[in-house]
């Protein structure tokens, strides 16, 4: 599968690094699709002041502000101060870390990957028993129980767990590789 050009101009290339992957990533940063996509399309354009990326969206400044430094917290947006001559007041101007994103994409990818693989292990390894109210134990907690649920007291029956090893097998990364 061919990488699809990203319409915008990442200073960085990377698997990882495309505008839906980066969209994802901030989103379950920010928890807000809509606001955070309009300030990310402005940090793509170049660095530009928190004033600026206001004008442009139609944001209120306080809550670009807000976004802006939640990005700033995981390093995928960063600033420049300087200080105007006349009025003494601060500038930020912030630009978009596309280094930083994919990595951090690449490391999420990773992290849910492994913890699918882990639990897919443990499942495939492993016997299960249920109670009638769904207390689950593996055959080893089960023999030390006697096959008798210490919750409610009822018998242990032998549960296929062939359907959860069918699922773990088809989850996947909410992020995608491009190659």
């Amino acid at each position: 599968m061919a990488r699809t050009k990203s319409k915008y101009p990442f200073d960085y290339d990377s698997k990882f690094l495309t505008d839906e992957n980066v969209l994802n990533l901030v989103y379950n940063l920010t928890h807000d699709s809509e606001n955070s996509a309009k300030i990310l399309n402005c940090l793509f354009k170049g660095q530009m002041t928190d004033e600026e990326i206001s004008e442009e969206t139609g944001i209120k400044l306080n809550f670009v502000r807000k976004i802006l430094y939640k990005l700033y917290d995981v390093g995928i947006a960063t600033y420049k101060r300087k200080k105007d001559p006349e009025t003494q007041w601060f500038t930020y101007r912030w630009k978009f870390e596309s280094k930083k994103a994919a990595k951090i994409i690449e490391q999420t990818y990773e992290a849910h990957n492994k913890d699918i693989e882990e639990s897919l292990k443990y499942e495939e390894n492993n016997l299960f028993f249920m109670c009638p109210n769904g207390c689950r134990y593996s055959f080893d907690e089960a023999t030390d129980f006697q096959f008798v649920c210490p919750r409610c007291e009822l018998k242990l029956d032998y549960k296929d767990n062939q359907p959860i090893i069918d699922e773990l097998k088809s989850l996947k990364s909410q992020f995608e590789i491009e190659e």
